[in-house]
C-alpha cells in the first residue's frame, strides 16, 4: 500500500494543485481514464470545502490530502481541522444557515461524482474519504 500526503495552506489557489496531483496519482494507481475527470472534480470540491471551512473558522492549520493506493482500489482523504456541527449540540463555529446549505451542496456534488464516499465530522474537524476501483496494469507493463 502506497500513500502520498499533501498539505497546503487553506487558500483557494492551492486547490488546483491538489486536483492535478490527485489526478496524476490516480492515473498511476490504475484508476480508469474515463473516471479521472470525476476524480479531479471531486477532489476540487472536497478541497474547496475544506479551504472554505478553514477560512470561515479562522483555522490556520493546513488542509490535508492523503492519496492511498491499495489492492484493487484507490482512495483520497481530504481532512480539515475546522469545527463542525456536533449531533445534539450547537454549531461548533458561528456558521450561518446559508453556509450550512453551501456545505450540504458541496457534499451533494461529491456524492454525485463518487460512488463510494464516507464523510465524518466532529468538533475538531472532518474527513471526506472517496474511493474508486483500480485495474491492474497489463502483464507486459510489469515485465
Amino acid at each position: 500500500m502506497a500513500t502520498v500526503e499533501l498539505r497546503f495552506s487553506a487558500l483557494p489557489e492551492h486547490v488546483r494543485t491538489a486536483r492535478l496531483v490527485a489526478a496524476a496519482v490516480a492515473r498511476r494507481a490504475g484508476v480508469d481514464e474515463a473516471v479521472l475527470d470525476e476524480v479531479r472534480l471531486a477532489v476540487g470540491e472536497a478541497c474547496s470545502r475544506a479551504v472554505g471551512l478553514h477560512q470561515l473558522s479562522g483555522v490556520t492549520a493546513p488542509v490535508k490530502v492523503a492519496l492511498i493506493e491499495e489492492e484493487k482500489q484507490f482512495s483520497i482523504e481530504v481532512g480539515d481541522e475546522a469545527p463542525h456541527q456536533v449531533p445534539g449540540g450547537s454549531a461548533a463555529g458561528d456558521g450561518t444557515e446559508a453556509e450550512a446549505e453551501e456545505d450540504e451542496m458541496g457534499l451533494a456534488v461529491i456524492s454525485g461524482l463518487v460512488d463510494d464516499v464516507e464523510v465524518t465530522t466532529g468538533e475538531h474537524g472532518g474527513l471526506i474519504r472517496m474511493t474508486w476501483p483500480t485495474t491492474p496494469p497489463p502483464a507486459a507493463a510489469l515485465a
